[in-house]
C-alpha cells in the first residue's frame, strides 16, 4: 500500500466528514458535471473498509451498467493509486460482484432495479449512484438495512447512507427530503463544477457555449431548478398553502375521483369566491363504501350539510353493483347521520377547462388568491409541485406502469388534481 496524498475540493472535504453526532449520517453531494462526485463517493466507501475492519457496505445504482462504468471503475482507480495489489491486498469476485478486503470489509456492487432482493442485508454503509434517480421506496428500504453488529473496535463508528447526484429536473424526493424539510442528520452538500480547479482549463467555458442558460445553471452550477416549467398548475406559491382549520359547523365539501388504486377525494370548505382544501383521502386497493367510513372515522360529529362533487362518470353503474359511487356514498353517509346533498354536472368537462379554472383560483389576474390547501393534503400538493405536460405539447405526462412500478408515488400523480379540480370547475367554471 502506498502513502498518497489527495488535495480535496471543499465540498468533498464537507461531504467526507460527518458534523453530527447521530448514529447515522445521510448526505447527498449535488454536483454539476465533472465535479467529483463519484471521485468523492468511492474514496468514501474505502476509506470507510480501512477504518472499520470487517464492515459491510452496498454500492448500487438503479441499474448494473452504471454502477459498473462509472462507479467501479472508480473503485479500482483509487486502489490502483494506493498501491493496492489483487489477491494480496484485495480480492475481486466477479460472480459475486464483491470486494473483499485483506481486514475483511467488504464491499457489495448491485443494481436497485429490484430492492426486495436486498431486503436480507445487515449493512455499515450504502453509496447510492446518481442518487435522484433512485426511487424514494428504494432509498427508505436502504435506510432500514442500516443495522450491522458494531464492533467493540470500531470507535466512534457512525452507520453512512451517502449519495451522488446532479440536481433534480423536478421537485423530486431529494427536494422534499435534503432541502424542503431535512431531518437533523440528513446533508446536502453542492458542489458547482466551476469550484473543480483540476479540470482543464477552458472545461466550464466550453460548457457554457454547448447548453442553454437553464440547464448549464442547474448541471454546471449545481443549482435546483426551478421546478416550474411546464407545469400543469401554475402560480401556486407559499401564499395558497395555510394551516386550514377544520369548521364542524361549516359546510364539507367532498370532492371524488373514482380510481380504485388509488382512490382520492379532496376534503374542502368555501365561500363565494374562495375554496379551502384542509383534507384529503389518498387510499389504494380500496372501495367507495371503506372511503366513506374513513370519512366518517375522522368526521364523525360534522354538524353542517356534507356536499359531494366530482368525477360525473361516478354517476354510472359499473358492473360489479347495482348502485352508482355517488348513490352508494349518499346511502352511507345518510347512515351515519349526515345531511347530504350531491352536485355534479352531467358530464365532465374536457381536463384544460377545469385545470384553466383550478389555475385561475389560484392566482387571477387581479392579483386575488381564491385557493388554500392545507399541508395535510399532501398527495395534492405533490401533483401541484410535479405534473407536468409532455415537452412541447398540451398533453399531461402521466406516469407509465413502469414508472409506477419504480416509484409508488407516481401512481398518485393526477387523480388528486383530478378531484379538486371537479370542485373548482363546478362552482367557477370557465368556458373556451
Amino acid at each position: 500500500m502506498n502513502k498518497i496524498t489527495y488535495r480535496l475540493l471543499d465540498a468533498q472535504r464537507e461531504f467526507l466528514e460527518i458534523p453530527h453526532d447521530y448514529s447515522i449520517d445521510v448526505a447527498v453531494y449535488q454536483g454539476g458535471y465533472g465535479s467529483g462526485k463519484t471521485f468523492c463517493g468511492s474514496l468514501l466507501g474505502i476509506l470507510l473498509c480501512l477504518k472499520y475492519p470487517g464492515i459491510r457496505g452496498l454500492v448500487g445504482a438503479k441499474t448494473y451498467t452504471l454502477v459498473r462504468d462509472t462507479t467501479l471503475k472508480q473503485y479500482f482507480e483509487h486502489l490502483d493509486n494506493m498501491g493496492f495489489i489483487e489477491g494480496k491486498d484485495y480480492e475481486w469476485s466477479a460472480s459475486l460482484q464483491t470486494l473483499t478486503f485483506k481486514n475483511k470489509s467488504e464491499i457489495l456492487f448491485k443494481h436497485f432495479d429490484e430492492p426486495n432482493q436486498l431486503k436480507s442485508l445487515n449493512l455499515g454503509f450504502v453509496e447510492i449512484e446518481e442518487m435522484s434517480e433512485v426511487p424514494y421506496e428504494t432509498f427508505k428500504m436502504l435506510l432500514s438495512r442500516m443495522r450491522q453488529k458494531r464492533r467493540e473496535e470500531w470507535k466512534n463508528f457512525q452507520y453512512r447512507i451517502f449519495g451522488h447526484t446532479n440536481p433534480e429536473m423536478e421537485r423530486g424526493w431529494i427536494y422534499k427530503t435534503f432541502i424542503e424539510n431535512p431531518l437533523a442528520n440528513y446533508r446536502l452538500i453542492t458542489a458547482p463544477t466551476t469550484q473543480n480547479i483540476f479540470l482543464p482549463e477552458g472545461f466550464c467555458d466550453e460548457l457554457k457555449k454547448l447548453y442553454d442558460e437553464e440547464y448549464y445553471r442547474i448541471c454546471v452550477l449545481a443549482e435546483s431548478g426551478h421546478y416550474t416549467s411546464g407545469l400543469v398548475v401554475k402560480d401556486f406559491t407559499n401564499k395558497n398553502i395555510a394551516d386550514i382549520k377544520y369548521q364542524p359547523e361549516l359546510d364539507m365539501y367532498i370532492t371524488c375521483d373514482f380510481n380504485v388504486d388509488p382512490m382520492c377525494w379532496e376534503i374542502a370548505h368555501k365561500t363565494d369566491d374562495k375554496v379551502f382544501y384542509f383534507d384529503e383521502i389518498a387510499m389504494e386497493n380500496t372501495t367507495t363504501s371503506k372511503a366513506c367510513d374513513e370519512v366518517f372515522r375522522r368526521y364523525p360529529n360534522h354538524r353542517g350539510k356534507l356536499i359531494i362533487n366530482g368525477d360525473a362518470s361516478g354517476d354510472n353503474r359499473s358492473c360489479t353493483s347495482e348502485y352508482t359511487n355517488y348513490v352508494i356514498m349518499k346511502k352511507k353517509f345518510i347512515e351515519y347521520g349526515y345531511d347530504v346533498e350531491i352536485r355534479i354536472k352531467p358530464f365532465n368537462p374536457p381536463i384544460k377547462n377545469r385545470i384553466m379554472a383550478f389555475n385561475s383560483k389560484i392566482h387571477r389576474a387581479d392579483g386575488e388568491i381564491g385557493l388554500f390547501v392545507s399541508p395535510k393534503c399532501e398527495k395534492l400538493l405533490y401533483n401541484i409541485y410535479n405534473l407536468k405536460y409532455i415537452e412541447g405539447s398540451s398533453r399531461i405526462d402521466i406516469p407509465s406502469f413502469q414508472q409506477i412500478k419504480q416509484s409508488k408515488e407516481k401512481k398518485f400523480l393526477m387523480h388528486p388534481l383530478d378531484a379538486a379540480s371537479y370542485l373548482v370547475d363546478y362552482y367557477w367554471p370557465i368556458s373556451l
